[in-house]
């Protein structure tokens, strides 16, 4: 079965990359710009692409990136490596590699790359996942209770809710999903499993629903909990920590980094990896220093931009989504590297089999 896949923020992500003048809401306006060294990166750049998914996106930046350039996409998605693949078959400046974005350290350096001139991470759960109901990922859609984006590998959320014990549901589900009724749902949701055991999405959606009494206008009643246990199963917020890190690393200078999230406590965690970098001084305010002396930064903001109305009526999954680009300074990394910009990461659970209630 085909899904449409309708790439959110797509020329504006792209332009974040290479365009020297990108600016969006709120960016730096001390940044120089050097138009002969974007040039140089988009004619011979190596770039990553952290969320292959369908491909939108890696596509409209090979249709502007020079023949010498290289792109290096992950993806966790079976479904999705194979599109890359066939993509790579196609274009031989396309490089694969199945596996998330966090493993961008090393299996960049398995290919002999320290450096690239742009990383784009497009977070979240992409429209094929969404609507290919044997994913389960939809309350919309009736289908095996999975959620896992690597489906080769750990456990899935019907595996898990077997075991979980009513505090760790919820404090995932009050963590990942800021669900104020997290007690009761995860109260149900233990309710329902002592008597026989939650298999599809739809059965879990009916007892989120219950648990649930109001819900914001026009939102399904598990909405949260099906966000959280998504974001829990797959290790989403760490993941994104560690890949936030090792982009500013892996960049060269001029090197710009571009994330589209799509709800809060991803957008918060970007917004925060950013400012930590872009104002490494904040952090010491109250050391006795000249400032010659304080540290400089290491990002400048390009600032963020929002879907405009024309996208947001086309594509309603474009409606919660900001993009954040930063460009990469000529000041030296620290000494323990970028792991004091590492934004925090709600909660400290980690997917497992749980504890037996």
């Amino acid at each position: 079965m085909e899904f449409e896949h309708r790439p959110v923020l797509l020329e504006p992500t792209v332009d974040a990359l290479l365009q020297a003048d990108f600016g969006g809401r709120g960016a730096s306006r001390t940044r120089p710009r050097d138009e002969e060294a974007a040039q140089r990166r988009q004619a011979g750049g190596t770039f990553v692409d952290g969320t292959f998914g369908r491909g939108g996106h890696s596509r409209e930046l090979l249709r502007r990136l020079g023949p010498q350039a290289r792109l290096v996409v992950f993806d966790k998605d079976p479904q999705a490596i194979a599109v890359a693949q066939a993509l790579a078959a196609e274009d031989g400046r396309v490089q694969v590699v199945h596996g998330g974005f966090a493993t961008m350290t090393e299996a960049l350096a398995a290919r002999g790359i320290e450096q690239i001139d742009g990383v784009m991470l497009d977070l979240g759960v992409s429209s094929p996942q969404i609507d290919d109901a044997q994913r389960g990922f939809s309350f919309m859609r009736d289908g095996p209770l999975d959620m896992r984006m690597d489906t080769s590998r750990g456990p899935t959320v019907a595996e898990w809710l077997a075991q979980a014990s009513v505090e760790e549901m919820r404090e995932v589900i009050a963590d990942y999903g800021e669900e104020r009724f997290a007690f009761q749902v995860a109260k149900a949701i233990a309710a329902r499993c002592a008597t026989r055991p939650l298999r599809t999405t739809l059965e879990l959606a009916e007892c989120v629903a219950s648990a649930v009494r109001t819900r914001e206008k026009g939102q399904h009643p598990a909405t949260r909990t099906f966000q959280a246990l998504r974001i829990y199963i797959n290790r989403e917020l760490e993941e994104l920590a560690r890949a936030l890190t090792s982009a500013i690393e892996l960049l060269a200078p001029g090197g710009r980094l571009a994330v589209i999230s799509f709800h809060s406590l991803e957008d918060r965690m970007v917004k925060q990896c950013i400012a930590a970098a872009a104002r490494p001084a904040a952090a010491h305010p109250r050391l006795p220093l000249r400032e010659s002396e304080l540290p400089q930064p290491i990002l400048q903001s390009l600032g963020k931009v929002v879907a405009d109305e024309a996208e947001v009526a086309g594509n309603a999954r474009s409606r919660s989504a900001i993009l954040r680009a930063a460009e990469r300074t000529e000041q030296p990394l620290p000494a323990d590297g970028a792991a004091g910009f590492a934004p925090v990461v709600p909660g400290a659970a980690q997917p497992s089999k749980g504890r037996r209630r």
